[in-house]
């Protein structure tokens, strides 16, 4: 009876192991055809004809440079942002355009200009000019104070390109002193013509004008006033103008004599607050100020 049991518990024991032995050829099995699809389809081309319908490839053969391109719908605020941009840039073109423009108004009026140096205190702007005008029409002429000379300079700028046949009244004399005159390697910076006289007694006025620059924002109207009447003469009109942009202002007297503007110029350099003063002939009379009429 012992027997029988031993075998059949051998027999129930070699059951068991037959079983385990067939799921696990089922389990590597599984695997096995799992480890195939992957590698199937990894080897596959997503870009296959297989895999998209025939219209799609008759369509293709149309578009085939933009079959890789996906369209991007732009949004308002990219649209904005593009026309802003474009604006700029047209904006920076024409900025570029006026300063070429700029650039070769200013060249051209350098080559008309000539620098006149060690000029004698007492000629005027209309004498230089006169002196220069035998060479070609003068079309403009500034005289300036030096305060390092008690000889003053000037530029004198012709109409047309005659600047060099001006050259050869290097060394003539102008009142008590003999001149220099040299190529300008700077223009005359032009006046507003609504600015310029406009009558006889305006370039009368500006016979007795002067224009002064670098001027302490800290003087007063009043300061700059006495300043020049206990230096040269009577003051009939003084004009102080200044902005929140340059560090210091300019202003144009005008004296009650000629004689009083020509020895204004010698103050060029002299010292008035904290600033040194530069003083040249006006090209502009002081018009006394419009009064509006105020809105009732």
């Amino acid at each position: 009876m012992a027997a029988v049991v031993d075998n059949s518990g051998e027999a129930v024991e070699a059951a068991k192991n037959n079983d385990l032995e067939v799921e696990t050829t089922k389990s590597e099995s599984k695997e096995f055809n799992v480890q195939n699809l992957v590698d199937m389809f990894t080897k596959l081309n997503p870009l296959a004809k297989e895999f998209f319908p025939s219209y799609f490839h008759h369509n293709q053969t149309k578009k085939s440079d933009n079959f890789n391109q996906v369209p991007v719908k732009q949004s308002a605020g990219n649209e904005n942002f593009s026309n802003k941009r474009g604006r700029n840039n047209v904006n920076q073109g024409r900025r570029k355009l006026n300063g070429r423009a700029f650039r070769a108004q200013r060249d051209d009026s350098i080559r008309r200009t000539v620098y006149v140096s060690d000029i004698d205190q007492t000629i005027t702007e209309e004498q230089l000019a006169g002196l220069f005008s035998n060479c070609g029409q003068v079309v403009d002429c500034r005289v300036c104070g030096d305060p390092h000379s008690v000889l003053r300079f000037a530029f004198v700028e012709f109409a047309d390109e005659r600047a060099r046949a001006a050259l050869i009244l290097d060394g003539t004399m102008l009142g008590f002193y003999p001149v220099r005159v040299l190529p300008s390697k700077t223009a005359i910076l032009p006046v507003n013509p609504t600015f310029l006289p406009r009558s006889e007694n305006e370039r009368e006025m500006c016979t007795r004008t002067v224009y002064c620059t670098n001027i302490d924002k800290k003087v007063s109207q009043t300061e700059m006033k006495s300043f020049f009447e206990s230096t040269c003469g009577e003051v009939t009109r003084l004009r102080l103008l200044g902005d929140q942009v340059h560090s210091t202002r300019i202003a144009f007297v005008e004296f009650a004599m000629a004689e009083s503007a020509i020895i204004a110029l010698n103050c060029s350099g002299l010292v008035l607050g904290t600033q040194a003063i530069r003083v040249s002939p006006s090209k502009t009379p002081v018009r006394p100020r419009v009064t509006r009429p105020t809105l009732r």
